[in-house]
């Protein structure tokens, strides 16, 4: 997925802001993990902490950074991959958090339903991270439930004085308060809305913008046409990610032309 290191500094074609944005690579490995924590923030949450020696000289550089994470074998033999944010790591304490959103009834989220302290899991990666400067004048987060974790980790490592406009599309019952430095602007839209009519009907404040968005694969490419057709946002200036398809599973694509 992040394969090369790519030096965006270079390319003349691309306003100046824009070309900060940078793919870097990481070693890529598969640590053998144990369930220390397992907690559930909120209903359709389940948050797991990981922890284990193989876990040391852990890197993960960008808010929605991707690691592959394997539990074992679903019901039917297959073994279970899918791909999950590093929602928080701890390399003093030697612990790994990842957040779940248990939607629908997919391998990975029903074993996270009944995840249990000395469970093991491997996990590998991420292979590479790709990392937004925090100094743009406001950044834009929209999502689902499977878009929080990166959303909320971006959240917290904004600066104070930093601008953030959120879209965040969840239950009532799921709607926690965000913890962030930054000024934020924060709009919960109803999980049977569509995402891009909410953004469709936003203002985006003047100044250099970087926008970053996940989700179902439809509701994501109807939003990006917005900010590319209608918000007149740069591609280089976003990222909108199907995290996940309806209909199929461990689906995963950053969306482009």
């Amino acid at each position: 997925m992040m394969d090369d290191i790519i030096n965006q500094s270079s390319r003349m074609d691309i306003p100046a802001t824009t070309r900060r944005v940078q793919r870097v690579r990481h070693e890529l490995r598969r640590r053998e993990l144990a369930v220390v924590r397992v907690e559930r923030p909120s209903p359709q949450f389940a948050r797991v902490t990981l922890a284990g020696d193989e876990l040391a000289g852990f890197v993960s550089a960008s808010f929605d950074d991707h690691l592959k994470f394997m539990p074992g074998d679903d019901a039917g033999g297959e073994p279970i991959r899918r791909d999950y944010t590093p929602r928080h790591y701890d390399a003093a304490a030697g612990e790994l958090a990842i957040e779940f959103a248990l939607h629908g009834h997919g391998a990975a989220s029903d074993w996270a339903r009944h995840a249990a302290v000395g469970q093991r899991v491997v996990i590998g990666g991420p292979r590479g991270s790709f990392i937004v400067p925090l100094d743009y004048d406001w950044h834009l987060l929209a999502g689902d439930a499977t878009a929080l974790p990166a959303i909320r980790r971006r959240l917290e490592e904004l600066p104070a004085g930093a601008r953030a406009i959120v879209l965040a599309q969840l239950d009532a019952a799921d709607r926690l308060p965000f913890t962030t430095a930054a000024r934020l602007d924060l709009h919960w839209i109803d999980p049977a809305a569509d995402l891009a009519e909410a953004l469709r009907g936003l203002a985006l404040p003047p100044g250099d913008g970087y926008a970053w968005a996940a989700g179902e694969a439809a509701a994501m490419a109807r939003l990006r046409r917005v900010l590319v057709d209608e918000k007149g946002l740069a591609k280089e200036a976003m990222r909108v990610a199907a995290y996940w398809k309806r209909g199929a599973s461990g689906h995963h694509e950053n969306l482009e032309d």
